[in-house]
């Protein structure tokens, strides 16, 4: 059996060059760019890499990104006015705060105080609770990717039996809403499930969300299974035991170039709606 690769840059591309052209469009029409913000708090390494990789989509599109850097000792009193700036801002169309913060921060109270038409990352539990009752929001931009990649793929979920083995709230938890809402009969698993395995050898699709390298094993999954991993760790594997099931599955994302060129790609999308939207009003 010959794989199907899930190639999430080559989607991401795809959609940039649409998104190209409706910013270009908006410009012209209202004479205004959509605009991300950017919150970084402290001097995380790999937080600063995903937050410069984000504006460099911004860029790519014709957005402009409004970089914020807090200090390593910001409170939580702190963020929530600068969150609340940005809130009050109509130049701002959507808000990203970076995760992680620093410890002292209270980060769901944080999340939350982003208001709900400006949060592109889908990360407030507003946003969760409309996403999951089928309302309009903007969906959390890893597992909203995902559902864009396996659709652009043509990849059939209604009545298929998915098994998501990782639980965050902005990862595994809105996952599992959005295959159930495509139709699909979920399953929520954990590190901490008992007989992971039997779990895992069910699946018609596998989504791997745990955070730990390689911990879902392939000889748990069954061949002709559709395998999503969601995960990446240094040495450039994911969540899934991957290169043995290459061919025996029917479609995968490789690790790098799956899921995570989707996850930027998901927030750029997400941020031009919202500046459509606003700009609209």
């Amino acid at each position: 059996m010959t794989a199907l690769v899930l190639d999430g840059k080559r989607c991401a591309k795809d959609t940039e060059i649409r998104l190209e052209a409706q910013v270009t469009e908006l410009k012209e029409r209202t004479g205004r760019t959509p605009i991300l913000a950017t919150i970084l708090v402290g001097a995380d390494p790999a937080s600063a890499t995903y937050v410069k990789m984000k504006g460099n989509a911004c860029r790519r599109v014709g957005m402009d990104s409004m970089a914020i850097e807090l200090s390593e000792t910001t409170t939580t009193e702190q963020l929530l006015a600068k969150i609340n700036e940005l809130n009050d801002n109509p130049d701002v169309h959507g808000i990203l705060l970076q995760h992680p913060v620093p410890a002292q921060i209270d980060e769901r109270v944080c999340f939350d105080a982003i208001a709900a038409h400006k949060d592109v990352d889908g990360v407030t539990c507003l946003g969760f609770g409309r996403m999951a009752m089928q309302e309009p929001a903007y969906g959390a931009a890893t597992p909203a990717g995902i559902m864009r990649l396996l659709e652009a793929n043509d990849i059939a979920l209604e009545g298929k039996h998915v098994v998501v083995v990782g639980r965050s709230p902005i990862l595994g938890k809105p996952m599992a809403m959005m295959m159930l809402n495509a139709n699909a009969t979920v399953t929520i698993c954990h590190s901490r499930t008992q007989n992971l395995p039997e779990f895992v050898k069910q699946a018609d699709v596998i989504v791997g969300a745990v955070g730990k390298p390689e911990f879902i094993k392939a000889d748990w999954i069954k061949d002709g299974a559709v395998v999503v991993d969601a995960g990446y760790h240094p040495g450039g594997v994911g969540d899934i035991e991957l290169a043995p099931l290459v061919d025996r599955v029917a479609a995968y994302t490789p690790v790098p170039g799956g899921v995570g060129p989707m996850t930027i790609n998901t927030l750029i999308l997400q941020t031009v709606v919202s500046g459509l939207k606003q700009l609209a009003e």
